[in-house]
């Protein structure tokens, strides 16, 4: 087996954890996705610790090594201990004993076999002791993980009925660590096709969420191709267009973009998707200026003007991929000078000889002639052309 040497495996917080755990007789391994990055060489979000000590015993464990306990989810096996400030969710193995495909009735288990039984994928059922020694119960996952496939544990149709949201988890871990070329694995395609219905189960809020980290990948397009072809992406977001993200992702990264979720799903659009996916009112509303704007006839001037340097590069971005066109270097020069750009008129210069409605109507049309001159119209000439007016 493999060892696996990162940073977070040696800071002295986490060697607390598990050398309290093992001090006090019980198991103790890094689990999940902080084993599966440390062999792919990339950081970890989350630091999780699997053991056969159930939580009462995690948390007199805890206490004998001087270290705080919170049980933020003890019914489910999870307590959260804090070393040095920093928290780590130590959960007890466990296995599936009721399940409805929203949620999961637990029972403790003693054997990491058992627990990674129940998990999702082969690569996320990688386990790694304190030395970095890696485990691999199901035997799959890492040879999985050399392949770049994403493959459910045992029967896909099982671990899909235990939560539909794998679902969308199997397009989302692709997206991120996938094959593009070699695609999904087709039993996994199979079964999902078998099981769409149980997506009306889930609630907006998880779906929005897996949505959302699945757009944060570096080139989703594969996937959501491959969730269009499954019949996935017509029941989370009716009416989206799963091509324009291939040709979105390479125009992203000629304007110097970073990956953004709320861009590319102004892209891909769809019938309502902030709704759909119980987007937050500022996600929500970013998304439609994004989407209004890019179907504008706003200049590339403009957008920077009324977006900020980056959402107007991301609205031309939009245009360009739903239009087909290529993106103009000029064009991203001008929404920098755009967002540079500070109207030299304000009310009190119109008042009080205008006000009211007829005042904002005088700005608004000052601000126009502003924009359409290239930002050259200065203040002088405005209130001239205001006097003129009157």
């Amino acid at each position: 087996m493999p060892k696996v040497n990162a940073d977070w495996m040696n800071d002295p917080a986490t060697r607390r954890v598990m050398r309290a755990l093992r001090e006090a007789g019980h198991q103790a391994y890094f689990v999940g996705g902080c084993v599966r990055n440390a062999l792919l060489k990339l950081p970890a979000t989350d630091i999780d610790i699997a053991t056969d000590a159930t939580p009462d015993e995690v948390m007199a464990a805890a206490r004998a090594a001087g270290l705080r306990t919170v049980p933020t989810g003890v019914d489910h096996g999870t307590v959260t201990v804090i070393a040095d400030q920093r928290p780590f969710e130590v959960t007890t193995f466990r296995r599936d004993v009721e399940t409805d495909g929203r949620r999961a009735v637990v029972a403790f288990a003693r054997t990491m076999a058992e627990d990674a039984a129940r998990r999702d994928f082969t690569i996320n059922a990688l386990y790694a002791d304190e030395n970095g020694e890696v485990l691999d119960p199901t035997g799959q996952g890492l040879q999985d993980l050399a392949a770049r496939r994403i493959r459910f544990i045992g029967n896909p149709d099982d671990r899909i009925r235990e939560d539909y949201l794998r679902i969308l988890r199997l397009f989302r871990f692709h997206a991120w660590y996938g094959d593009p070329v070699t695609g999904l694995d087709p039993e996994a395609v199979q079964a999902v096709r078998r099981h769409l219905d149980g997506l009306a189960l889930l609630s907006r809020e998880r779906v929005g969420a897996e949505m959302l980290k699945l757009l944060a990948a570096p080139d989703p397009a594969p996937s959501v191709d491959a969730m269009e072809e499954a019949g996935v992406l017509d029941r989370v977001l009716p009416g989206a267009r799963a091509e324009i993200l291939a040709r979105l992702v390479p125009l992203e990264r000629n304007a110097g973009l970073a990956p953004d979720p709320i861009v590319r799903l102004a892209a891909i659009g769809g019938e309502d998707p902030a709704h759909a996916l119980r987007l937050s009112r500022a996600d929500a509303r970013r998304l439609r200026a994004l989407r209004e704007a890019a179907e504008s006839s706003m200049s590339p001037a403009e957008l920077g003007y009324r977006l900020g340097e980056d959402d107007g590069k991301a609205a031309l971005v939009i245009r360009c991929a739903l239009g087909g066109q290529p993106l103009a270097r000029r064009d991203l020069a001008r929404i920098a000078d755009g967002a540079t750009a500070r109207f030299p008129i304000r009310p009190a210069d119109l008042m009080p000889a205008l006000s009211g409605p007829e005042l904002g109507a005088r700005l608004k049309e000052l601000e126009r002639r502003w924009i359409a001159s290239g930002f050259r119209l200065g203040r002088e000439e405005l209130l001239r052309q205001a006097a003129e007016e009157k």
